[in-house]
């Protein structure tokens, strides 16, 4: 089934922004602006709960000796697993809604889906800060809007990367995809920013706030983002990187597929010569168990389970963590926390520009990730250790962590995505990307809806429980990505070229 979509709006009705008066760069830019901008608020939107999470949960004596009262459901003895629950119902709903997102994206008009999806979820963000002025305290509607909203978050990711997957060939596609990528951090830091500087005029205006800045983007979307482009007239950038005939004499022995999963993911150029009639490139949707087999696919889908599941329990518990845990021997206010918070993101920045940096230099994805889950390790273990001693060693010790935890995390969901969607295997289908990318990230939502909430249930036996299960989640991360990684290296200590640049010389 082909997807049908229509230009935006806005550039049919400024004539201007389209060729020949502006060119396949400036669109490219705009599409990277754009996507962008639409994630960061969907993002955004996301960081209210984990801000708030110190106001409505259980009593804390501060130390002006007044207590911080709660909202009822979240402030009684198991205030954190009513919390933990509520993340649940999210990412929970997020995760099933991944699934069913990609496979309708590659059917539909993706600027409008996304544009959906946008005001849906600002709506959805908008009537749970409602319930402080209409003094909601019945757990089952804060559990609804959460599931709903989660529903209509979920169409953000496939959207955008089959977007910009669209628009951009494989040659510096990490480089590209881990600058891009940085939008999950810097989504969150505004979401930070804004929910904590509104927290004191009322918990409903955390909400409210990030509520009307995704629909407000998501009319850009809507008005300004081109999807294809062939649409506007151009050729597909990079499509010799997806034609390939897959057939060698028609063997393909175990050693080549092994080569080949190594191969799709680094990211180069090929230029291949085609069967006949295989120049040219399908816009038909792939199916969702004939993706789950492509190479490569299975195993970082699985990495990324555990690997969001440490990201995101950071994402929802890390503002009530600084909140209760004393630095220096102060306990830090609710605006304070969230504030600090946003250091482990401007920490994922950078973690995930070097993640795909090093990835398109190395030419091994799988190795990179690896590189950075085993270092994230240590960096937990001394976050936890003396994160508490100083302000300084705080946020010293809380950017190391979050550039090592975010940046696999980030050159999973971006450039590995994208090289899977895109690979020689679908012989240039283009489609496939959303279905690909809602497979890996709607898995690895599965894991980041588990962390919160068992975040909240561990919290209650000491903040070590939880830390431990962080680092046992970062090993099993690695373990999927073993066999891929030893395949890379095999491949870089012969000197033998990769499985598909092999093909196009025979």
């Amino acid at each position: 089934m082909e997807s049908k979509t229509q230009l935006a709006p806005a550039l049919n009705f400024f004539p201007t922004l389209k060729p020949p008066n502006r060119t396949l760069a400036f669109h490219q830019f705009s599409v990277l602006i754009i996507t962008f901008l639409a994630y960061a608020s969907f993002h955004a939107s996301r960081k209210p709960p984990s801000i708030v999470k110190s106001v409505l949960g259980p009593q804390l004596q501060s130390n002006s000796s007044s207590f911080d009262t709660g909202w009822a459901p979240f402030n009684g003895p198991e205030g954190t697993h009513r919390l933990g629950e509520l993340d649940l119902a999210f990412l929970s709903a997020y995760s099933i809604g991944m699934y069913f997102a990609g496979h309708v994206g590659d059917r539909i008009d993706l600027r409008l889906f996304l544009a959906y999806g946008m005001l849906g979820s600002g709506v959805l963000t908008c009537l749970f800060g409602l319930g402080y002025w209409c003094n909601v305290h019945m757990l089952w509607y804060f559990v609804g809007v959460q599931v709903v909203c989660g529903l209509f978050q979920s169409i953000g990711w496939p959207c955008v990367v089959a977007v910009v997957g669209n628009w951009f060939g494989k040659t510096k596609r990490g480089l590209i995809m881990g600058v891009w990528s940085s939008h999950t951090s810097v989504g969150n830091i505004v979401g930070s920013v804004i929910a904590s500087g509104v927290l004191e005029y009322g918990w409903g205006w955390s909400f409210v706030v990030p509520g009307v800045l995704v629909i407000l983007v998501g009319g850009l979307v809507f008005l300004f983002l081109p999807v294809r482009p062939e649409d506007l007239g151009f050729e597909v950038p990079g499509k010799e990187d997806v034609e390939m005939n897959v057939e060698v004499n028609g063997v393909v022995n175990v050693e080549k597929v092994e080569s080949e999963e190594a191969g799709l993911l680094r990211g180069e150029n090929v230029d291949a010569d085609v069967g006949a009639g295989a120049g040219a490139e399908t816009l038909t949707a792939i199916g969702f168990l004939e993706a789950w087999r492509l190479p490569g696919v299975a195993p970082f889908a699985f990495c990324l389970f555990f690997s969001k599941l440490v990201s995101y329990t950071f994402l929802y518990w890390l503002p009530f963590y600084i909140r209760h845990t004393a630095v220096a021997g102060v306990h830090l206010s609710h605006k304070t926390a969230g504030n600090l918070s946003t250091i482990f993101d401007i920490g994922g920045v950078l973690g995930g520009i070097l993640a795909g940096l090093i990835s398109d230099m190395l030419e091994a994805r799988a190795v990179t990730s690896i590189a950075f889950l085993l270092l994230s390790v240590p960096a937990l273990v001394l976050y936890r250790s003396y994160g508490s001693l100083s302000m300084f060693a705080n946020v010293v010790l809380m950017f190391i962590a979050g550039l090592l935890v975010n940046g696999p995390y980030a050159l999973i969901t971006t450039a590995v995505a994208a090289d899977l969607g895109t690979q020689t295997l679908i012989r240039g289908n283009s489609r496939a990307l959303a279905t690909v990318t809602a497979i890996i990230d709607g898995t690895g939502s599965v894991g980041a809806a588990l962390g919160p909430l068992l975040a909240g249930y561990i919290s209650t036996r000491g903040w070590n429980s939880v830390f431990l299960m962080l680092i046992v989640a970062i090993f099993c991360a690695t373990l999927f990505l073993i066999r891929i990684a030893r395949t890379e290296i095999k491949e870089k200590l012969s000197g033998k070229i990769w499985f598909w640049r092999s093909i196009d010389t025979q």
